[in-house]
């Protein structure tokens, strides 16, 4: 896979995300499942950097190549943006954007949570190969009716198979898995709104990436 794709290649399957409904259970949500295609999500594995430490990293604090930065620049280009402005009848032309990887999962992780009201839309993608340890539901997202159960879902997501879910973020919007202590990569795009909070939180991000530079996990 090139580090760049011509001008009007995709390697996401945009056509996938026009086809996918927007559903209203438990909140606002849209799945995707093979959103990064077969043919392309080997390579993108292949490419995707050893992620030793849990916790996000922003792509400035890891070496990125080939297939996996093509993905990252993908997912950061206008064209996604647009057509989740379009899908949600939302205005992000404005919103900054905020991308970290995760290649670990800790026990700690995966608690009930919502996101920060920073971030405007939450998009997250899969990139593992489906297994055993998924079909136990072991580290597969879950999203919730409310806060204090985990059992209490609608929609359950196995992180595998180039699998995006995006959702705008609300009071509502509580969200987790059982715990899972192993190697899940995920990436997780924020449109962030235009306030203080926000540029407190791209301004932590921005510590983050050069803190990991600095001492790597």
């Amino acid at each position: 896979m090139p580090d760049s794709l011509p001008p009007g290649q995709h390697l996401l399957d945009f056509a996938a995300f026009a086809r996918a409904p927007v559903s209203g259970d438990p909140f606002p949500h849209l799945l995707v499942r093979n959103f990064v295609p077969p043919a392309a999500l080997a390579g993108i594995i292949a490419d995707l950097p050893d992620i030793a430490g849990g916790g996000s990293y922003p792509p400035s604090a890891l070496r990125l190549r080939g297939a996996a930065a093509t993905l990252v620049r993908e997912l950061e280009g206008a064209p996604l943006r647009d057509a989740i402005a379009d899908r949600f009848g939302l205005d992000l032309g404005g919103s900054r954007t905020m991308l970290t990887l995760r290649g670990r999962t800790r026990e700690k992780d995966g608690r009930i949570h919502t996101d920060s009201t920073a971030k405007l839309v939450t998009v997250l993608l899969y990139l593992n190969p489906a297994g055993a340890e998924w079909s136990r539901q072991e580290g597969c997202l879950r999203l919730l009716r409310g806060p204090d159960d985990l059992e209490d879902y609608a929609v359950e997501v196995p992180p595998v198979d180039g699998t995006l879910l995006v959702f705008p973020n609300g009071p509502t919007t509580f969200h987790g898995h059982k715990t899972f202590v192993g190697r899940r990569y995920a990436i997780q795009l924020n449109y962030m709104a235009d306030d203080a909070k926000a540029r407190h939180e791209l301004r932590r991000h921005r510590l983050s990436a050069l803190a990991k530079r600095l001492l790597p996990a």
